[in-house]
C-alpha cells in the first residue's frame, strides 16, 4: 500500500511584498523611491556633493559605455529593408511625442508649473527602451527581429536626437549659456564617445558581458540610483519639496497616463491604416510608445543644472511605471488575440495552409528577449 503525502503548504506572502506583487508594481520603481525618499532625508551636502558629483559624471558615462556595447548595431542595419515599419516607430518617438508635448504647454502654469512642464516635454524627446519593447513584442507574439531594429535605432539616433530637441524646445545648458563649447563637449565626453567606445569594443567584451549579465545589471541600475540621488539631493537642498505638492503628483500622474493613451492609440491607428500586418502592428505599437528611463535619467544630468534635475525626471519616473502596467495588460490582449485566429484557423478546412510561429532570431533567444513569461513582467523594466 503507498502512502499518501501530504501536500506542502507554501506560506502566503502577506504586507507590502504581497501588495506590491498583486499591483505589479515595478521593482526598479520603488527602488528608485526609496533612494529619493534617502536623498530628501539625508541630502549629500558640501565634500560628499562634490564626490557624489564626480562620482555621477563617472557613472553616466560607464552607463552609456554599456548601451553602446549591448546593441547591436549589425542587426539594426540588417533590418534596413523594413524601413517603412522603422521610420513610424522614430516619427512616434521623436516627433508625435514632441508634439502632443507641445500641446500640453497651455497648462502652464495654471496646472503644470514651468519645471513639470520641462519634465514632461523632456520625457517627450527620450529615445525608446529596448529590453522592455523586444520584451513586450514577444509576449504579443509579434516581428520581434523588427523590434530589436527599432528599439536600437531609436536608442543610437536619441545621443544625437534628445539633446537637440530638448534645446530646441526647453532651456538647457546647451541655449543657456553664451557659448555651447562647453555643454556640447559634456555631452560628447558624457554620452556620445562612451557609446562609440562600447560599440567598437562590442565584438571582444560580448562575452565576458553575456556571462557577467547579473553584475553588470547591478552596476547598472546601482548607477543609475547613485545618479537620482545625486539629483535629489541637489534638488532638497534648494527646497525642491516646497515646489510640490500631493495635487501635482496626481496631477503629474494623469498627464503621463493621457500622453500614453494618445501615443497608443495613434500608433495603432496608423499601422492599421497604412496596411501592416498585426506582427508589425505590434512592434509600431509597442516599440513607439515607450520612453526610456535609463537613459534620460543620465542625460539629464547632463543637460539640465543639477538643481532642477528631480523635478525634471520625476515625470518619467511616473510614466515609467505606467507604461509597463498598461503594455503588461496590452501584450497579453494581443497575445489572446493571436491564439484565438489560430484556433480558428486550426479549426478552418484541412488544406487551408497552417500560420507558420513567428521566427525570433538566435540573437534575441541568446539575450532572453523571446517567449518571456507573464511572472517575469514586474521586472522587464529594470534595465530601460
Amino acid at each position: 500500500m503507498g502512502k499518501h503525502r501530504k501536500a506542502v503548504e507554501r506560506p502566503s506572502r502577506s504586507g507590502p511584498a504581497a501588495l506590491f506583487a498583486k499591483l505589479r508594481i515595478d521593482s526598479y520603481i520603488l527602488a528608485l523611491l526609496v533612494t529619493v525618499a534617502l536623498a530628501s532625508a539625508l541630502p549629500a551636502r558640501g565634500p560628499t556633493a562634490t564626490a557624489c558629483g564626480e562620482l555621477t559624471t563617472v557613472a553616466v558615462g560607464f552607463l552609456f559605455f554599456l548601451y553602446g556595447a549591448r546593441l547591436s548595431f549589425a542587426e539594426a542595419i540588417d533590418g534596413l529593408r523594413q524601413w517603412r515599419l522603422h521610420t513610424l516607430v522614430l516619427a512616434s518617438t521623436f516627433a508625435l511625442f514632441p508634439v502632443l508635448g507641445l500641446a500640453a504647454r497651455p497648462l502652464v502654469p495654471t496646472v503644470l508649473s514651468p519645471q513639470l512642464y520641462a519634465g514632461v516635454m523632456f520625457l517627450c524627446c527620450l529615445p525608446s527602451t529596448v529590453q522592455s519593447s523586444i520584451a513586450f513584442t514577444s509576449i504579443a507574439r509579434g516581428n520581434v527581429a523588427a523590434a530589436i531594429c527599432s528599439a536600437s535605432f531609436s536608442n543610437v539616433l536619441g545621443i544625437v536626437l534628445t539633446p537637440a530637441l530638448a534645446a530646441a524646445f526647453l532651456t538647457t545648458k546647451l541655449n543657456a549659456h553664451s557659448s555651447i563649447i562647453g555643454p556640447l563637449a559634456d555631452i560628447v565626453v558624457q554620452l556620445l564617445l562612451p557609446f562609440i567606445a562600447g560599440q567598437l569594443l562590442r565584438r571582444w567584451i560580448r562575452g565576458f558581458m553575456s556571462r557577467h549579465k547579473k553584475i553588470l545589471g547591478l552596476v547598472d541600475r546601482g548607477s543609475i540610483l547613485l545618479v537620482v540621488y545625486t539629483a535629489f539631493s541637489e534638488g532638497v537642498v534648494s527646497g525642491i519639496w516646497h515646489k510640490l505638492s500631493p495635487a501635482n503628483l496626481g496631477i503629474i500622474l494623469g498627464v503621463d497616463a493621457i500622453l500614453l493613451a494618445a501615443v497608443l492609440c495613434s500608433t495603432t491607428v496608423l499601422a492599421r491604416k497604412l496596411g501592416f500586418a498585426r506582427p508589425d502592428e505590434i512592434v509600431i505599437v509597442f516599440c513607439g510608445s515607450k520612453k526610456s528611463l535609463a537613459s534620460g535619467i543620465p542625460m539629464a544630468t547632463v543637460l539640465f543644472p543639477a538643481t532642477t534635475i528631480g523635478l525634471t525626471v520625476l515625470p518619467l519616473m511616473l510614466f515609467h511605471q505606467i507604461q509597463l502596467m498598461t503594455c503588461a495588460w496590452l501584450a497579453r490582449h494581443y497575445a489572446a488575440k493571436v491564439q484565438n485566429d489560430d484556433n480558428l484557423d486550426t479549426a478552418g478546412p484541412r488544406n487551408q495552409k497552417p500560420v507558420k510561429p513567428l521566427e525570433v532570431s538566435m540573437s534575441t533567444a541568446a539575450n532572453g528577449s523571446a517567449a518571456l513569461p507573464p511572472a517575469m513582467l514586474r521586472r522587464i523594466g529594470e534595465f530601460d
